[in-house]
């Protein structure tokens, strides 16, 4: 499978929307997969509850990495 996006992080549900919002403020529009949400509406567990994964286009990757690191320090 080909994509235009790639994982900059992956974690709970408090940081991922931490993250997620200094992205927006940096005009960066990311992309969050909650596998938690997917398997319950699916009527299925999760073998790792709150576990958010988020991805950018791989054209802003380096610019969101950067973002991820200030924000982690």
């Amino acid at each position: 499978m080909n994509t235009n996006y790639t994982k900059v992080f992956g974690g709970n549900k408090i940081e991922a929307q931490r993250i997620e919002l200094a992205l927006k403020d940096n005009n960066i529009e990311p992309i969050l997969k909650d596998e938690t949400a997917s398997a319950r509406l699916a009527g299925f567990g999760s073998p790792l509850p709150e576990l958010i994964e988020i991805y950018v286009h791989k054209d802003e990757e380096n610019k969101a990495l950067s973002i991820i690191a200030q924000h982690n320090n």
